[in-house]
């Protein structure tokens, strides 16, 4: 078999894959809304392709489009982590295969490089290419811009790859993205006239020799070079995770118990199993770990600096905030679980005192960006009424949301891969639930602003959040009834993507 035979086996595996996926339906649905979220981007791409090359023709300069790349390649590289896998958790099944386990590897790094998704920047490329070949560039230099482009793009694409599974090991390694792309702004804060100087030519170099051949040839020697690079990585890494050795423990010295919680019964028990999931699993831990790091950059970034003082940026992010760590694990709600969810069903109602332990733990982590933000409460940049809003409306209607993919999600996570683990959960009802929990609280504060004042839309939504509070008790027992109506559905899935 040669590598073009095996690469169109691989795709018609894939595809069967998703076929006989026990959320086919669901995942129909998803790509549906991605097709959809596809056409919104189209359409900002073909805008900002235009805006810019109006402003290449009239300095003419046809590289003017390099000085965008930086930020919207970062923006691109936050897309990707909702529609790209890492070649290593589609690989692993083919690895105990005959068949040389590089060229799989290659197989799907190729793949991604030919994504529907890495093709979609043609809607900026083209339309920005037709302009300035309309007014300052020539055929050699339209025909450069083009195809350094998309070299560009298919270089962050592997550059995703490679952060996204370094990450998976260390979450030290953000640091490197955030470094990469933090250097785009750093002439922002030079204040010395020689250095904004110096900075001016280097563009001006930089912007020059973007049209030129050498240019495209420099970035098609790089893209050789990552995804070389992404080739031994992936293939070292997914060896090494799948040949591991389990290390036994010297000695074991402690067990941490939280005896507290036992006043509290069957509820704390499961607490306790909260509480010991993220601090025992690997997967989960690194989940918990990056949302709260997350919070804590943003309660930091939006409370003491004036990146976004508009009124409605404020309040996104004073939400955002408190929504964070919800929308990043209760999108998947009861799929770890799915490992061992047999041993749940064997007592009466112990799935809902396990719908309460996740909803307490859950309230319980709302504290960590209300403490980071009492400073900025001082300072005068929040109000008290619009931090408790958010609060209780995260609280409220947005976890009663997020808790209703307990019925629908049947998709097992693994506890410890991370590499090669199923990462795939996705489905319409999700991104539907996920989709309205951020953006439909927005909605009902800028339209009680208009109706009252800000002071008045504040105290409305403090007082729906905390109804829906105090409700919780009632919408779990409807989400627990419902669940087990659809048991042996959910049965069947979580056992069938172990």
């Amino acid at each position: 078999m040669n590598r073009f035979q095996l690469f169109k086996l691989l795709r018609r595996n894939n595809n069967l894959a998703f076929r006989r996926n026990p959320a086919y339906e669901q995942s129909v649905a998803a790509k549906v809304m991605m097709v959809i979220g596809g056409g919104f981007m189209a359409a900002y791409l073909i805008f900002f392709a235009v805006m810019f090359s109006m402003m290449a023709n009239e300095s003419a300069e046809p590289g003017m489009w390099l000085m965008l790349m930086p930020l919207l390649m970062a923006i691109d590289f936050g897309v990707r982590f909702g529609i790209q896998q890492t070649p290593m958790m589609l690989a692993k099944p083919y690895l105990l295969m005959p068949v040389p386990s590089h060229s799989v590897i290659e197989t799907f790094l190729i793949t991604s490089l030919l994504s529907g998704y890495n093709w979609t920047w043609l809607f900026f490329f083209v339309p920005y290419c037709f302009i300035v070949l309309c007014g300052c560039a020539t055929w050699s230099a339209a025909l450069v811009v083009l195809v350094s482009g998309m070299l560009i793009v298919l270089i962050n694409s592997q550059w995703y790859l490679l952060v996204r599974t370094l990450t998976q090991r260390s979450l030290l390694w953000w640091l490197l993205p955030l470094a990469v792309y933090a250097a785009y702004f750093v002439p922002l804060f030079m204040e010395a006239d020689s250095e904004v100087a110096f900075f001016e030519d280097a563009v001006d170099a930089v912007v020059e020799f973007g049209s030129t051949w050498w240019f495209v040839l420099v970035c098609a020697a790089s893209l050789v070079a990552i995804f070389m690079l992404n080739r031994w990585m992936q293939f070292r890494y997914v060896k090494e995770e799948i040949a591991r050795e389990q290390k036994k423990p010297a000695a074991l010295k402690s067990v941490t118990k939280f005896t507290f919680l036992e006043r509290f019964g069957l509820d704390g028990e499961y607490l306790k199993l909260e509480l010991k999931s993220v601090m025992r699993n690997k997967a989960i831990r690194a989940r918990v770990i990056t949302a709260l790091a997350l919070i804590i950059v943003l309660t930091l970034l939006i409370a003491y600096t004036d990146v976004y003082d508009g009124p409605m940026m404020l309040n996104f992010w004073c939400y955002y905030c408190f929504s964070l760590y919800g929308l990043t694990t209760l999108a998947k709600v009861m799929s770890p679980e799915g490992n061992y969810i047999d041993l749940l069903l064997v007592h009466r109602e112990n799935i809902l005192s396990l719908l309460k332990a996740k909803y307490y733990f859950h309230v319980a982590i709302l504290l960590v960006p209300l403490i980071l933000m009492l400073p900025a409460i001082i300072a005068g940049k929040f109000s008290l009424m619009m931090m408790v809003a958010y609060m209780l409306v995260t609280s409220g209607p947005l976890m009663m949301g997020l808790f209703q993919l307990a019925v629908y999600n049947k998709q097992t996570l693994p506890l410890d891969q991370k590499i090669t683990g199923k990462n795939n959960v996705e489905n319409g009802v999700q991104t539907f639930v996920v989709m309205a929990a951020m953006f439909v609280p927005l909605a009902l504060v800028a339209l009680l602003v208009l109706l009252f004042d800000e002071q008045t839309a504040y105290w409305i939504l403090t007082a729906i959040g905390l109804a829906f509070t105090l409700a919780h008790p009632w919408w779990l027992r409807n989400i627990y009834e419902r669940m087990m109506q659809r048991k042996y559905e959910n049965l069947e899935g979580f056992h069938a993507s172990r």
